[in-house]
């Protein structure tokens, strides 16, 4: 017998439609129900309360459809339509848009391609980084140009966001024992609750720089849609209930889809994600945060899980798959909470133009590891966008040597924290001097983590072209010419003996090379299971 109330029933007949269409399939989450109906979708909200929602009145209902309709367009303007009403008719029918008494209300979208959803994409082995760079590319100025100050800064501060973990952890405790093991679900509060009181600093910094956003809140793969007729990227589905979900840390966001391609076993472009998005952003920061706010992430998806694993109004094989799904996403918490604190650092170097960039970037993704590039933390520093180009003479201009150092130290630091941290750090520069590759080396010590370096080399001619090459790219990072090259040549130092130093000439595909380099350092690799 269903379950499903009256109205609800009514709606999956194609009679209920204002245009003709076959056929209706209804989709359920913890709160809501999801017509598809032909070109268009209609969402219903269910009249639930579970504390950080409030969807009780139908007056509620109705406004929070219009919030999601308002919120959403800042992303997707031409795909939610509006806010429609489901009445029942002087005839005693139920229909969406129609003349009668008001029952409900409805979110009215326009029905995106089913072959363009990520996560069927994903399921069908199809994902690449051509779809990561379409998403990069919408999220970065949605960020920047979102609103942010009063009103919004308060959702980034610790107190929030300890509000936020501890409303996880006390709103999951039924589920002990069922969803996670007591063990577990003790380790990861645990975790959460000491990287919270170590970094206060950090949570209050990022407030102070306006790192706190009105932005997504459910920022992962089934909320993303590749139209490809269009050459656009529908991030949809915000959240509209609950300001403090959306609004925080851009961090926050970021780390929930970096969490769900992890989740998919996608380390690998989880990786090339926030590479890319941090590249285009300028936010190195946000990378402190990344492992608290996965962990944070994968259980907020393990709590809903075990919400609609616990709804008796969904079918029992979407409830066994909303558990097992649950039990996966704390098993992924608790491997964010336990991350060995062994971090790596791989410094890849050598003169312009010979190749040291594509690598580094090629095994930051294999690896998923974070990556450090020398030109895009100096201009960070000089609040310059990565891709603005300076053309300075060589030890002129942001190229001086005080500021080289600043910018080295700048990245040196960094990989020092990271790595303490538990991340594979990679640093892309060009290392001429042997002052700071010693700085390297005294950094490792001080993390207490190992450390190899790679020098890239190749033939002139071949560095002349891609130099040339290089200047007619579009978003490019690095300020390198052939001039610059020749004079770098001059004062590259000597390279001495450095730990598990590998040459390596990069004439080949990078495919090649990169397989090459990862036998040579062989265990040294850090590529734990998930």
């Amino acid at each position: 017998m269903s379950r499903l109330p009256e109205f609800i029933v009514a709606l999956k007949d194609p009679q209920a439609y204002p245009y003709k269409v076959e056929e209706i399939h209804l989709i359920q989450t913890h709160i809501s129900y999801v017509f598809l109906a032909g070109n268009y979708v209609y969402k219903v909200k269910k009249p639930v309360d579970f504390g950080f929602l409030d969807f009780t009145t139908l007056e509620k209902r109705h406004y929070f459809c219009q919030r999601e309709v308002e919120l959403n367009r800042r992303l997707c303007p031409d795909l939610y339509l509006g806010v429609v009403e489901v009445v029942r008719t002087p005839e005693g029918k139920i229909c969406f848009e129609g003349q009668g008494k008001v029952l409900e209300y409805a979110v009215k979208m326009r029905r995106m391609p089913e072959e363009g959803m990520m996560g069927r994409i994903i399921r069908e082995g199809q994902l690449t980084q051509r779809h990561i760079d379409q998403v990069v590319k919408k999220l970065v100025p949605f960020y920047q140009q979102a609103a942010t100050g009063p009103g919004v800064d308060e959702h980034g501060s610790l107190e929030t966001v300890a509000f936020n973990v501890n409303e996880n952890f006390s709103q999951t405790e039924a589920f002990v024992g069922e969803a996670l093991s007591a063990k577990r679900y003790r380790e990861i509060m645990a975790y959460a609750r000491k990287f919270m009181e170590e970094k206060a600093e950090l949570f209050a910094r990022r407030v102070k720089e306006g790192r706190i956003r009105d932005g997504h809140g459910d920022l992962y793969s089934a909320n993303i849609c590749f139209d490809e007729p269009r050459q656009d990227v529908y991030i949809f589905d915000c959240i509209e209930f609950n300001d403090r979900f959306r609004c925080g840390d851009v961090a926050c966001d970021i780390a929930f889809l970096a969490m769900d391609l992890d989740y998919h076993g996608l380390k690998d472009l989880s990786g090339y994600f926030i590479n890319g998005f941090v590249s285009l952003s300028g936010d190195q920061e946000l990378l402190k945060l990344l492992d608290f706010y996965k962990c944070y992430r994968a259980y907020v998806r393990g709590k809903i899980g075990c919400f609609t694993w616990s709804a008796p109004e969904v079918p029992p094989e979407v409830r066994r798959q909303a558990l097992s799904e649950a039990r996966r996403y704390f098993a992924l918490a608790h491997h964010y909470a336990g991350k060995s604190p062994q971090g790596r650092i791989i410094v890849i170097f050598g003169l312009s133009g010979t190749g040291k960039s594509t690598l580094a970037r090629a095994l930051a993704n294999d690896q998923g590891a974070i990556y450090l590039n020398s030109d895009i933390v100096r201009k960070r520093l000089l609040g310059i966008a990565p891709q603005e180009h300076h053309f300075e003479p060589f030890g002129q201009g942001i190229y001086s040597p005080e500021m080289t150092q600043k910018t080295y130290m700048a990245m040196v630091d960094e990989a020092r924290e990271l790595a303490s941290l538990g991340e594979t750090v990679i640093l892309d520069a060009t290392f001429k001097d042997e002052e700071y590759r010693q700085a390297v080396l005294k950094a490792a010590s001080a993390a207490n983590v190992p450390v190899r370096f790679i020098l890239c080399t190749c033939p002139e001619e071949e560095i002349k072209h891609r130099l040339a090459r290089r200047l007619d790219k579009t978003g490019e990072v690095s300020d390198g010419r052939w001039e610059i090259y020749l004079r770098q040549k001059e004062v590259f130092a000597p390279v001495k003996e450095l730990p598990g130093l590998m040459k390596v000439e990069t004439l080949a595909p990078v495919e090649e090379i990169l397989s090459q380099v990862k036998k040579r350092l062989g265990d040294f690799l850090f590529d734990p299971e998930i």
